[in-house]
Parts: structure tokens; sequence; C-alpha cells
């Protein structure tokens, strides 16, 4: 039997609705930092608008890929890779607008964690130990709440009154404490196998 060839079908990630959703949230990221730097008075609005739409497609590829068997290992790592992407590019453009201390502390602790958990997971999968830093309710509830602060701050006017980029920024705060708690509960978890403690 001859071996598979490098062009090969089965030596490419399969493309189904789900992967495509979250390519389409990679490709939106771009967009979002045109648009926040379009010299209009709607820029800022609108890319929260893109922001929004293509946090939601985050919701929408996880259950199509359930919903429809669509699951798979390439677009287990993609996902989480368009969400660090996304939140990390916003948290960008929000600093360089709003050079603060504390959005500074803030983008650092997020894009810090993201790096030493990621480094973490590889390592765990290199000693066969990945599932126990598998992503928990915890994180699932921090990316939210990092999205919603995000958008808010990238909307950065007042609504109905509220202050809406306030509301963002605390949102964000809380969402930083929640990234340090979650990181100290990776590293207890993964703790006997970085020190060989078995």
């Amino acid at each position: 039997m001859q071996p598979d060839s490098p062009t090969d079908a089965r030596h490419y990630p399969q493309f189904n609705v789900a992967t495509a959703l979250t390519w389409l949230r990679i490709a939106a990221i771009p967009a979002v930092a045109v648009i926040f730097y379009w010299p209009s008075a709607w820029a800022k609005p609108l890319s929260c608008l893109a922001f929004t739409v293509a946090g939601l497609t985050d919701l929408l590829d996880g259950y199509l890929a359930r919903r429809m068997g669509q699951t798979s290992r390439f677009g287990a790592f993609l996902d989480p890779v368009a969400d660090k992407l996304m939140v990390a590019v916003a948290l960008i453009l929000i600093l360089q607008a709003d050079p603060r201390v504390v959005i500074a502390l803030v983008a650092a602790i997020i894009i810090g964690r993201e790096i030493a958990v990621s480094a973490l997971r590889e390592w765990m999968a290199e000693i066969g130990a990945r599932s126990r830093v598998a992503v928990s309710g915890i994180g699932k509830a921090k990316t939210t709440m990092q999205m919603i602060g995000l958008g808010a701050m990238l909307y950065e006017r007042d609504l109905y009154g509220l202050p809406v980029y306030d509301i963002g920024l605390a949102l964000l705060i809380v969402a930083a404490g929640i990234t340090l708690w979650s990181m100290v509960g990776y590293i207890k978890a993964a703790w006997p196998g970085l020190t060989g403690d078995h």
C-alpha cells in the first residue's frame, strides 16, 4: 500500500461552517482596528459593532460545531487563538487611545496571563497531562466579561446617561482579577507535573 502523499486531503483541516465562522472572527480583527482609527465621529461605535459581531460568532461557531457534529481538533485549536487575538488587539487599541496606568496594568495582566497559561498548557501537553489545565467554567466567564468590557470601552460614548466606557473599564478590572485567580488555579493543578511530583 502506497503511503499517503503530502497532498492527501487527510493532511489538511476539514473545512466546515463552524471553522469558517472562526476564520471570519480572525479576519474581523484588522477591520476593528481600521474602523477604530477611521477619521469619523462614528468610528468608535462602529468599531464596537464590528467587535461585538465578531465576538458573537464565538458563541455561534461553538453551537454549530456541537449541533452539526463539526467539532474537530483544528477547530479546538483555532477558536481560542481567535479569542486571544481579539482581546489583545482591542486592549492595545484602547491603551493607545487612553494610556492611563490602570489600563496599562489591566492589559499587562490579561495579555501576560494568556501567554503564561498557553505556555503552561503546551508544557502539560508534552508530558501527557493536558487535561489538568483544560478550560474551566470560570475561564469562560472571564472571557465573556472581557469581551463585554472591551466592547463597551471601544464604544467609548455615554449611552442614555450611562457611562459606558467606565462600566466597561470596571468589567475589565474584575476580569483581570478573575484572570489572576484562574491562573493560580491552573498552576496549582499543573504543579505536580511541573515539579515531577506524581
